[in-house]
């Protein structure tokens, strides 16, 4: 099967990651509206009930503060891993969703843990990893982006405030960290110049043909074609100059 082209944009690149927005956001209306409340949905470490937010809980959000700040973030990083990574775009994920949901429950506190952010940490941690890994500069100036617009999210991994799963952004980090690894081979190669490819010879080469061994121009002493040019000039006359 024939791989697809990368940084080439198309239709999912936008319309995926707002799919994902969308349905987070109706959700949250649904609750509001209809006066649900999904939280004890969300992941419940070590209980057998609380293994349905693995796939629950990125969809389930306390507030509207706490919707609106993963909003933005899971949008620009789900449309860059749309972009860059279009190849393993959904084995990212969706892997990195159950991965990053197992963990939670497996080291975190007994509490009811909800909310995407556990994907922003896994999104951006894969895009950071994997652009280092690939050497590419293109990939390489996305993790430089990363961590200039979400650096800061490092800080919330560590238990400074009791409201926020600082597990669920462990979690991502380390599962982001983890595929970016997995990962690694399938990375964009480095394109060749033609002087750097296995078959060049230099003999061939038009425009070296024009330079000696040491780099020096070469003299032919060819005068150049078409010397009977017209050049045709326009003069328009000061009106102040001549008053």
């Amino acid at each position: 099967m024939q791989q697809r082209q990368p940084f080439v944009f198309s239709t999912g690149v936008i319309a995926y990651p707002l799919l994902f927005i969308l349905i987070i956001w109706l959700v949250f209306w649904f609750e509001i509206r209809f006066g649900f409340d999904f939280n004890h949905f969300g992941i419940q470490p070590r209980t057998l009930k609380g293994l349905r937010g693995i796939l629950f809980s990125p969809f389930i959000h306390s507030d509207i503060k706490h919707l609106f700040h993963n909003t933005i973030p899971l949008f620009i990083l789900t449309m860059a891993l749309f972009y860059f990574y279009r190849n393993i775009s959904w084995k990212v994920l969706f892997v990195g969703l159950l991965l990053t949901g197992f963990f939670t429950w497996v080291i975190g506190r007994p509490a009811n843990h909800i909310g995407a952010s556990g994907i922003i940490y896994l999104l951006a941690s894969f895009l950071f990893f994997k652009g280092i890994f690939s050497k590419y500069y293109r990939l390489i100036a996305l993790s430089l982006i990363v961590v200039f617009l979400y650096g800061g999210m490092l800080w919330f991994v560590v238990p400074v405030d009791p409201k926020i799963s600082w597990e669920g952004h462990l979690s991502g980090l380390g599962v982001g960290l983890l595929l970016a690894s997995i990962f690694r081979q399938k990375i964009i190669k480095n394109p060749k110049y033609e002087w750097e490819k296995e078959d060049y010879n230099p003999e061939k080469d038009v425009f070296m043909s024009h330079f000696d061994e040491h780099g020096n121009f070469i003299e032919t002493g060819e005068e150049p074609e078409n010397l009977d040019s017209t050049y045709n000039y326009i003069f328009k006359e000061n009106k102040k100059e001549k008053e």
